[in-house]
């Protein structure tokens, strides 16, 4: 059975009292370690940076596979509408596991949180930088961002993240345009459609939407393993179930399984078209449109990894991206390996 839920945003990690983070987390260890829920097996709570969003359509997908229930799991799926805010509930205890961007255990090292990546879902961002029609005609590359009002999902987000690096990268600096949070699905679209950005960084469905309405055009295309070598210089491992260290140590045999779980469904993934896939999916992700889901699938579906693996100098393009326009990881020191591991997709019985 789906389980799903709808988190208003969090508090920033920086207004929760320390007490409270402990007890949280303290409850959250408990949890995963104790719990048997209702009897399928161990429960493991999941926050998903947009359980909707088609880069992070594994998540749901092992659920309705039946490949949790399999591994003797009982997983429970929340969602968020960006994955900064995914990020702040795993550190803050409220989940054991985040399904989010690769590039977030980066950022948290260099805040001195040790959290990893334990199965890769992807080699490119899967991210696209859409113009509004008003707007296309000033705006034809990231080397117009000058002056722009551009749309992420939350400031501090991955796309954010990405919008910084395409404006420095073709000589805008961070100071030159504003970012916009405008989260994504029908209020991104919306910002799009009434000026309140002139361009955005968003993933499909969204961006089949927009492109159905024609309400926008797409500028930056980081779908595809060929669209992130051409924007960011190299493989961009992206989507991915990232957990705390500590917590991954302390739970080997639960993380085990839940990499199973996800390697399975990304070979599944592999051997099946996209209207398969969209089948497979809870009916309303489809938003009465099951044609232009299956399409936003299949222009996503390159993306992602067939094995779990984190991809040869993916976490190094990573770095490179983050150090062009964040001086806090710029003048850090960071150590990759800590960052991922590959202990478990090498053990996956998928």
């Amino acid at each position: 059975m789906r389980k799903t839920a709808r988190y208003t945003a969090l508090a920033a990690s920086g207004l929760l009292a320390l007490s409270s983070l402990t007890a949280c987390a303290n409850d959250a260890s408990s949890t995963a370690s104790t719990s048997k829920g209702d009897g399928k097996g161990v429960k493991v709570k999941i926050m998903v940076g947009g359980l909707d969003k088609v880069i992070y359509l594994p998540a749901m997908l092992t659920q309705q596979l039946g490949y949790f229930d399999a591994e003797g799991l009982d997983v429970e799926l929340l969602s968020e509408p960006a994955g900064v805010q995914a990020e702040t509930a795993l550190v803050s205890g409220q989940v054991q596991g985040a399904v989010g961007f690769y590039d977030h255990t980066l950022d948290l090292q260099v805040k001195g949180k040790s959290v990893e990546s334990v199965v890769q879902f992807s080699q490119a961002p899967g991210e696209v930088e859409v113009v509004s029609t008003k707007a296309a005609g000033k705006v034809k590359s990231p080397k117009d961002f000058k002056g722009k009002k551009l749309g992420v999902t939350g400031l501090g987000s991955s796309t954010d993240f990405l919008t910084k690096y395409l404006a420095v990268k073709n000589g805008v600096n961070v100071s030159e345009f504003t970012p916009v949070a405008v989260g994504a699905g029908p209020t991104f679209v919306a910002a799009l459609q009434q000026g309140s950005i002139d361009a955005g960084m968003t993933t499909d469905p969204t961006v089949a939407t927009i492109l159905d309405k024609k309400a926008g055009k797409v500028l930056v295309d980081m779908r595809t393993p060929a669209g992130s070598q051409a924007a960011l210089g190299g493989p961009y491992p992206s989507s991915s179930l990232y957990m705390q260290t500590d917590w991954v140590n302390g739970h080997k045999s639960t993380v085990q399984k839940m990499v199973n779980a996800f390697v399975k469904t990304l070979k599944w993934m592999s051997t099946h078209s996209a209207t398969e896939i969209a089948d497979k999916m809870p009916a309303d992700y489809s938003q009465g449109n099951k044609f232009l889901y299956a399409t936003a699938i299949k222009s996503t579906l390159p993306m992602f990894t067939k094995d779990g693996v984190m991809p040869t100098n993916g976490p190094e393009t990573v770095e490179k991206v983050l150090k062009a326009f964040n001086p806090t990881i710029k003048n850090a020191k960071v150590d990759l390996d800590k960052t991922y591991t590959t202990e478990f997709v090498k053990n996956a019985t998928g």
